[in-house]
């Protein structure tokens, strides 16, 4: 990281479109660069190449203590296969529905152009199906398999102020509003009672009703 600009990696199926045009706004003077970066490589790049990265969790190859994570969100899990297969008249699967399947790991192009001709299926997030904008194939949601979850990760080695506004941002921060959590307000101040053995004070009366007393 420079002290001009910000370097941030984004994996497949990931748009941070909204965080960077905020960034743009709040910070003209100070250049933020988003750069692609396949799951498998967010070890080597973090760090490195990537101050910041947008990734799926956890992080394969890294020690979890030497990162900072702010988990944000879940992907649905789908199963791709060909146009003709028999998923396509379900709304929804279930992982028993794919047991006699032939799975092909990866979300790839070459993964992708072994299911849509028909050898086997593949898995991958919701996310990521859309963002290969394939036609030749088909998804469908699996109702019963574990989502995958993207955060936003950076090792602990990695700081200023420039990560410190880009974690704000994605935490929808105001300009305005403190980094730090706000202090609580003071209590008020509660009404004194009188002593339990201690008699209220007899009204006195008022000047009216003494001189109409005295008639």
């Amino acid at each position: 990281m420079t002290t001009t600009g910000l370097v941030i990696g984004v994996v497949a199926g990931v748009t941070p479109d909204t965080w960077v045009r905020t960034w743009r706004d709040r910070m003209p003077d100070a250049r933020l660069r988003v750069e692609p970066v396949a799951d498998e490589q967010v070890q080597a790049a973090l760090g490195d190449a990537l101050d910041m990265v947008l990734a799926r969790l956890p992080i394969a190859g890294v020690d979890p203590a030497e990162l900072h994570v702010i988990p944000l969100w879940d992907e649905t899990p789908v199963v791709v296969a060909a146009k003709d297969h028999p998923i396509k008249v379900l709304d929804t699967v279930t992982l028993a529905d794919l047991a006699d399947e032939e799975l092909y790991p990866g979300w790839d192009d070459a993964t992708l152009d072994i299911v849509a001709a028909g050898h086997g299926i593949a898995r991958m997030p919701q996310a990521v199906l859309r963002a290969t904008g394939r036609r030749d194939v088909v998804g469908r949601p699996i109702t019963d398999a574990e989502p995958t979850r993207v955060g936003l990760v950076w090792r602990r080695t990695t700081e200023g102020p420039l990560v410190d506004e880009f974690i704000g941002i994605v935490r929808g921060r105001t300009v305005n509003s403190s980094r730090g959590s706000a202090e609580p307000a003071p209590p008020e101040p509660k009404a004194k009672r009188a002593p339990k053995d201690q008699k209220p004070r007899p009204k006195r009366p008022s000047p009216q009703r003494r001189r109409r007393q005295t008639r």
